[in-house]
């Protein structure tokens, strides 16, 4: 069973930075997409950037030019390095998976547990 572990969440002050990673551990699946989602407090759950194993990206017009998601396919791994926070960036950060297992004919979609990030004023 696929599961991904996100860290690096927490506290800092607005304009500051924050990197969160989420890690696929294991073998024997493939990865077909990556994400970063978010849910801030009393809103709904929503897209804040994607990547494919085919390099392109996708990010909400509320953070282009301030967010970079990145991956490292040899771990598995997807971050998101956020610059320039706002206090409208707190929410709980999801990392999300499009996961291929062989033999099967579905892509799965997987969720990471979150991870808090709150920026202060």
């Amino acid at each position: 069973q696929v599961q991904l572990v996100e860290s690096g969440g927490g506290l800092v002050q607005a304009g500051g930075s924050l990197r969160v990673s989420c890690a696929a551990p294991g073998s024997g699946f493939f990865i077909r997409t990556m994400g970063w989602y978010r849910q801030g407090p009393g809103k709904q759950r929503e897209m804040v950037a994607t990547t494919t194993t085919g390099g392109s990206t996708n990010y909400a017009d509320s953070v282009k030019g301030r967010f970079t998601i990145s991956t490292d396919t040899a771990k598995n791994t997807v971050y998101l390095q956020m610059n320039s926070l706002k206090p409208e960036d707190t929410a709980v950060y999801f990392c999300n998976a499009g996961v291929l297992v062989p033999g099967d004919e579905v892509v799965y979609d997987i969720w990471g547990q979150g991870t808090q990030v709150t920026v202060s004023s």
